[in-house]
C-alpha cells in the first residue's frame, strides 16, 4: 500500500467528515473551497501564492479530463485561484458530482505536489489540513 493511496484516502475521509451527512449541495460546495483555503494557507509560505495558484490550475485541467461537464467553466476557473467561482460552479452540480469533482480536485493537487517535492515532505506539509477536519465535529 503506497503512502499516496493513503492520503488519498485520507482527503477523501477529510472531505466526507467535513461535510457530514445529509449535507446539501451549499455545504458540500463550502467543505470544499474551505480545504482548499487550509491547502493555500499551507502551501503558500513554502511554494509561494503563484506556486499554489499554478498547481490549483493544473488540477483543474486534470480534474476536467475526469468530469467533462465542467469542460466549458475551465476557462472561467483558470484565470486565478478564485474560489467564490469554483464555489458557483460547484453549487450547480448535484451533490455526488459535486463531491466526486473535489475529492479528484483535491487529490490531483495533492499528487501533483507529491511528485514535484516528494510524498514525505507533501505529507507533512498538508497533514494539519486533514488531521483537524478528522477530530473536529463537522460543519
Amino acid at each position: 500500500m503506497s503512502t499516496l493511496s493513503e492520503e488519498s484516502r485520507q482527503i477523501v475521509a477529510s472531505l466526507a467528515h467535513r461535510v457530514g451527512p445529509n449535507a446539501d449541495i451549499a455545504q458540500i460546495a463550502q467543505a470544499i473551497v474551505s480545504t482548499m483555503q487550509n491547502m493555500d494557507a499551507a502551501l503558500a509560505p513554502i511554494i509561494g501564492q503563484q506556486g499554489v495558484v499554478a498547481l490549483y490550475r493544473r488540477s483543474l485541467h486534470l480534474c476536467i479530463s475526469t468530469h467533462p461537464r465542467l469542460a466549458g467553466t475551465y476557462d472561467s476557473l483558470q484565470a486565478a485561484m478564485d474560489l467564490t467561482v469554483l464555489t458557483s460552479i460547484l453549487v450547480q452540480q448535484s451533490e455526488a458530482d459535486a463531491l466526486f469533482f473535489g475529492e479528484t480536485l483535491l487529490t490531483t493537487l495533492y499528487e501533483l505536489l507529491s511528485t514535484l517535492i516528494g510524498p514525505s515532505l507533501t505529507a507533512r506539509l498538508l497533514r494539519g489540513v486533514w488531521e483537524p477536519s478528522l477530530s473536529d465535529t463537522p460543519s
